[in-house]
């Protein structure tokens, strides 16, 4: 199964519409949400900053943006349709912030234009990243600030001890799921290759114990894949996914994933 997201404007209209779905309950969950402003607090920004926000999803991060003083425009960029549907219902109280059919690999803007660009969760999901990263070079001004914020998905966990068949789970989810799982380590060469001085760095943890909203789906996308590729049977992928439930009834599940922030400038 490959990565739906690298390919997301050719996929099935309800697929698009249940992942639209996903994005903003991800969007809500608190953890997330205290990641997301930790990096935007280290961004310094001129007032009345203009900022693009490369593969905005449903547009969760560009309306925190837009409300953030001194903000004078953000855009968000994405190349699927369903997600800005979404994004512009969701911003109808927000003037400074406007959504844009686009793929990051080829942004419809000039150059020097951007005070600051943004890819949230989005490079790992870009076949040729250098691609996009290039792109951001080219559309920011000189002294525009890039914010990468990413899973650096192969931390992902799901085990509590050795040969914990739960994760297999999380291995083949990741590996289906995510195009470049190896994205965060590879991304300091990356920044730097396309012409961008890094200026900070940061590591965040993600974890969920007795209510895994989140970590679950990874459970059950993972025994999903297991047996769609003929691993196991639909047996097993049934008694992995009632493990996981049973952990959490019990008290002792246990999920994690690492992600990353990078700031950088042209």
């Amino acid at each position: 199964m490959a990565d739906v997201y690298a390919t997301i404007a050719d996929a099935e209209h309800e697929v698009q519409e249940r992942l639209a779905i996903v994005l903003e309950r991800r969007a809500a969950d608190l953890q997330q949400q205290g990641m997301l402003r930790a990096y935007l607090a280290d961004m310094e920004l001129p007032d009345g900053a203009r900022v693009l926000e490369v593969g905005c999803g449903t547009g969760a991060v560009s309306r925190e943006l837009a409300r953030r003083p001194g903000i004078g425009q953000v855009i968000g960029v994405d190349p699927s349709p369903v997600f800005l549907a979404a994004a512009r219902t969701s911003a109808e109280n927000l003037p400074n912030l406007e959504f844009v059919e686009g793929d990051g690999r080829a942004l419809p803007f000039q150059d020097n234009c951007f005070d600051a660009l943004i890819f949230h969760t989005t490079l790992s999901h870009v076949p040729e990243p250098q691609a996009a990263l290039a792109e951001a070079f080219r559309v920011l001004r000189p002294g525009g600030v890039l914010a990468v914020f990413d899973g650096n998905y192969t931390t992902t966990n799901l085990a509590t001890g050795d040969f914990d068949p739960l994760q297999a789970c999380a291995d083949a989810a990741m590996a289906a799921l995510v195009h470049d799982r190896w994205l965060i380590p590879r991304l300091p060469a990356l920044v730097k290759d396309a012409g961008f001085t890094i200026i900070n760095q940061r590591s965040f943890g993600f974890v969920e114990t007795t209510a895994p909203d989140y970590m679950l789906t990874v459970v059950d996308r993972g025994a999903d894949v297991l047996a769609a590729s003929g691993r196991i049977g639909a047996e097993l992928a049934t008694a992995l996914k009632a493990e996981a439930r049973n952990r959490v009834a019990n008290g002792n599940f246990f999920g994690s994933i690492t992600y990353a922030s990078m700031l950088a400038k042209k």
